[in-house]
C-alpha cells in the first residue's frame, strides 16, 4: 500500500514561502533543491515532506509551463516501485518522468499524469522530511 508522504508547490520565490509555512505551520526546513530541474525548499512537519520550487524550464514542469504557481504535485511512498508502477499504469497514468537515482542519494521517482492530467509521483526511497 502507497503512503502520500509528498507535496509540491510551485512557487515564484521558494524562500519567501518558506518563511511563511514555517512561521504559519511550525514547519521545519530539512534541505534545499538545487538541480537542472529546479531550485527551491524542502520542509517537514514531521510526516509529509513539502517542496516549494521554482522551475527553472518548462520541460520539466510539465504542461502547466514553469510559471505556473500552485499545487504541482503530490507524491506517494511505496515498498516495491515496479509492483506500484504497474498498479497505477493499469488504473490508466502514463509515464510522465522517470528521475533516475542521484549518483550521491540513492534517490529514485517515477512521475506520472493520473486521467485527469494530475501530476504525483512514486518512490520507494521518500523524501527529505517525510516519515517513511
Amino acid at each position: 500500500m502507497a503512503k502520500l508522504r509528498h507535496i509540491a508547490l510551485s512557487v515564484p520565490d521558494p524562500q519567501k514561502s518558506a518563511r511563511f509555512y514555517c512561521d504559519a505551520f511550525g514547519m521545519e526546513v530539512v534541505g534545499e533543491a538545487n538541480s537542472a530541474t529546479a531550485t527551491g525548499v524542502y520542509l517537514s512537519d514531521g510526516t509529509v515532506s513539502l517542496a516549494l520550487l521554482r522551475y527553472r524550464t518548462d520541460a520539466p514542469a510539465g504542461p502547466r509551463g514553469r510559471d505556473f504557481v500552485g499545487l504541482h504535485h503530490m507524491g506517494f511512498l511505496c515498498e516495491d516501485l515496479e509492483a506500484q508502477s504497474r498498479a497505477v499504469e493499469a488504473a490508466g497514468a502514463a509515464l510522465f518522468q522517470d528521475v533516475a537515482p542521484g549518483k550521491a542519494t540513492g534517490y529514485y521517482e517515477k512521475k506520472y499524469q493520473d486521467p485527469d492530467g494530475i501530476i504525483f509521483d512514486i518512490t520507494h526511497s521518500g523524501w527529505k522530511g517525510a516519515k517513511a
